[in-house]
């Protein structure tokens, strides 16, 4: 799977200031998708990763058999 930070994919981000001065930031289009920083800068660095580590699928559910194949897609 490409890293999404390459530039693959566009997704919207919510960033917000919370009451304690982090930024956190989180994905609508992915559910429990968060994450924050001390910063604006550190929070978008945090949500990328946690991007990648949601839409990464689980080695079980790449198992390929006689009637399926793993194609990836670049979107």
């Amino acid at each position: 799977m490409k890293n999404l930070s390459e530039g693959l994919m566009n997704i919207k981000v919510v960033v917000k200031k919370g009451e304690d001065g982090y930024f956190v930031a989180h994905v609508p289009a992915l559910k429990s998708c968060w994450s924050q920083g001390r910063t604006r800068e550190e929070a978008l660095e945090n949500i990328k990763e946690a991007i990648d580590l949601y839409l990464e699928p689980e080695p079980t559910a790449l198992g390929e058999g006689e009637n399926q194949e793993v194609v990836e897609l670049m979107v």
